[in-house]
Parts: structure tokens; sequence; C-alpha cells
């Protein structure tokens, strides 16, 4: 028979070909089966499209040069969201298979033309999926940085949960974010690797010179998990060789995403500071840096240890303030202090110990002593501001 013969053949048994294709997917494909109507549709005419397009490539193999236009241009754009490339692979298969079947006999050439055509499909619709692929990469990139900046900049809108969302972010509970320098060579698949080991959930923003992780836990509420969950700083610690040199700092954990801009801000101000405390380690905690940052004018700095140190403390006990100040004021020393209050030192070592029990700082480490000092300025320069506010201010008498 000659290719004219076989032309016209194939083009009169085209559509048996079709129908028995589809009873043959129904059949041997329990995704497919499965499919809503519309898209059974959709995937019957891709697979149409198919015989069709190989009958005029078998006419004149250079006359369609670009295949997968021809094929899944029958198809709607979703179709590529709700088949995977695997499933595409199958159907090329069973469409291969069914009309290799229906032309057996017709001689080698045709038989050999229909694995070549297969072959080039295959290959096409590989392209089709990585161009989508690529495109979704791109945009889930574009969204990513998008949410990150909205996390730095505290201007969160509406559409940030959907984003969020969007981007497949797993995290229920505390999240925290990490800020540090970008290295020169900043892999960002070993990130997101790590960040898998450790059962956290990362969105990554490299902003010029700096680079942004927020972090959040990725289990599942009401989810068991056999190991004992890490805590920030540990996670800290093991995503810590992913930054470039200088200094890497820890926001305090937030409740939720849509609360992590409280903890950008802590970390943000914690970097631009970082360099004053020569001995700070890598990673520091923002908290950590508390002094830095409320000599820079930090506001969340200045109201943290207000809160946390000051307050606590005058509530307790005014006794608890005093030996503080006393102990702090005479370099540390439990005898100077003792003299000055006219105690014991064994009475001033117990007083320290619950200021410690209170605030969780302990006032003998250099360190901690100078968080608690700079606490204690804060909080009486604000105790005097309100005093002022609320004493009246008297008219002049004539």
């Amino acid at each position: 028979m000659d290719k004219a013969a076989t032309l016209t053949w194939l083009r009169r048994i085209s559509g048996d070909i079709a129908s028995v294709t589809i009873k043959r997917l129904e059949d041997t494909l329990p995704w497919y089966a499965d499919m809503p109507p519309a898209r059974r549709s959709a995937v019957g005419l891709v697979a149409q499209a198919g015989i069709t397009s190989f009958i005029q490539w078998y006419e004149d193999p250079t006359s369609t040069p670009w295949i997968a236009a021809d094929i899944f241009a029958a198809a709607p754009r979703e179709l590529l969201r709700s088949v995977s490339l695997q499933q595409t692979l199958q159907l090329i298969r069973v469409t291969v298979e069914v009309t290799e079947e229906r032309v057996a006999g017709r001689g080698n050439d045709l038989r050999e033309a229909i694995l070549l055509y297969s072959r080039d499909v295959a290959f096409a619709a590989a392209d089709v999926y990585a161009r989508a692929a690529e495109a979704r990469g791109l945009w889930d990139a574009r969204l990513e940085a998008l949410v990150v900046d909205s996390i730095l900049t505290g201007e969160a809108d509406e559409e940030l949960p959907s984003r969020i969302a969007a981007l497949g972010w797993h995290g229920h509970g505390e999240v925290a974010v990490l800020v540090g320098t970008t290295p020169p060579q900043f892999d960002v698949d070993l990130v997101r690797r790590t960040a898998r080991k450790l059962a956290v959930d990362v969105l990554i923003g490299v902003q010029g010179s700096r680079l942004v992780l927020v972090l959040g836990r990725a289990r599942v509420d009401g989810q068991e998990s056999e190991e004992e969950e890490l805590g920030f700083q540990e996670i800290a610690s093991r995503l810590e060789p992913s930054f470039g040199p200088g200094y890497v700092v820890l926001g305090p954990p937030v409740a939720a995403l849509v609360d992590a801009s409280q903890s950008a801000r802590a970390a943000l101000a914690g970097f631009a500071v970082a360099r004053a405390w020569r001995g700070a380690p890598r990673p520091v905690e923002a908290d950590d840096l508390l002094p830095e940052r409320a000599l820079a004018g930090d506001p969340l700095a200045k109201q943290t240890l207000i809160e946390r140190i000051f307050r606590p403390l005058q509530a307790h006990s005014t006794d608890l303030v005093t030996t503080l100040w006393s102990y702090l004021d005479n370099g540390r020393s439990l005898e100077a202090t003792a003299r000055e209050l006219f105690v014991h030192p064994n009475t001033v070592r117990y007083r320290l110990k619950r200021v410690s029990e209170v605030i969780g700082w302990d006032a003998t480490g250099p360190r901690e002593a100078l968080i608690l000092q700079t606490a204690l300025i804060l909080g009486s320069i604000g105790a005097a501001e309100q005093v002022r506010k609320r004493v009246p201010l008297r008219r002049p008498q004539r």
C-alpha cells in the first residue's frame, strides 16, 4: 500500500481509533474514570488531537514542528494543573498502544513512524510541563518575596493569609524571623532541604546583602511527632552555615505567621546594632541585644525592657528594685551592697536570687547586668514622666 492510500485509510479510521482510545483510558486508568465529565472530555480532545496531528505529521514530518502546540491547544489551560506529567505520559502510551494495534499488519514503515512520533510527543509534553513549572517557580519566587517584604514592613493586608497559603505554608504555631548576610554563593535549595529535615517551614527573602528567613514549625495541629520539637535557637544554629559572614540575629517567637512582623522588627533592630556587642554569639537572639537596641532608639526594645524587667520587679517588691540598683551601682559587690543597705551579704544573695526567679535574668553575670541596669534606667525615666503627666500645671497667680 502506497503512502497516499495509507493516509486515506488513516483519516477514515481516525474516529474509530479515538473512540477505542477513550474506552481504553476508562478501562485501564483509574484517575481518568474518576475525573469530572468536563475534564474527561478535555483529555479526550487531547487524545483525538494527537491522532489527527500524527496523520498530518505522517503526511509531511516537517509541516508541524511544534507538536505540543497542535495537541495541547485543544485542552483548557487548567488541564495542566489537574493532570500530572506522569498521567500525560500514561495517556500517550495508551494512545500509541491502541494506534499500533489498529495499524498492525500495515507495514513496518507506519509502525516506525508511530514510534518516532510518540517519542516526539513525549518530549513535547515534558517541555510543556517544564515551562509551566518554570513559570510557576518564578511566580512563587515573586509571591514569596512579596510576603517576606510585607512581614518586614509590617504592612500586612487581608490578602496576606491567602498568599501564605498559596506558597504551601504548612506551619501551625510559633514563628520566628532570622536575619543575616547573604553569602556570595547562596543555595536556596540547601536551605529548604535543611528546613525540611528540621520539620520547619521557611520563607526566604534575599534583599541585596541581607538574607531573611521566616521560620515556622511544619507540624500540623493534632499530628503527634515522636521526635521532640527543636527550639528556634537550635533551628537557627542548624541554618547558620547558610548565611554569609557577619552577625545572624534571631527574633523572638510569635504566635502565628500573620504576627511575624513583630519578630522581624526585633531581628532587624538587633542586626543593625549587633556589632556593638563584641562577644555576640552567632546566631544571637534579638532579646540579648536589648541594651544596644534601646540605646539606638528602638521603641520595641525599650518597651520590652520595661515590661519584662522593671515592672515585674517593681510589682513584686521595692526591696528587689533597691537591692538590684545598689548591687549594680557598687560594681556587683555583695559586701558594698550590704553595707549600703545595712543588711547581711546573705540577704543580698537571697534578693538577687529572687530577682532571677522573678524576671529570668541573673544580675551576677556581666552581660545580664548590663541588660538589667538598662531596664532600671528606662523604667525610672518612664516612671518620672508618668508622674509629671499626672501633676497638673499650676497657673501663675496675679
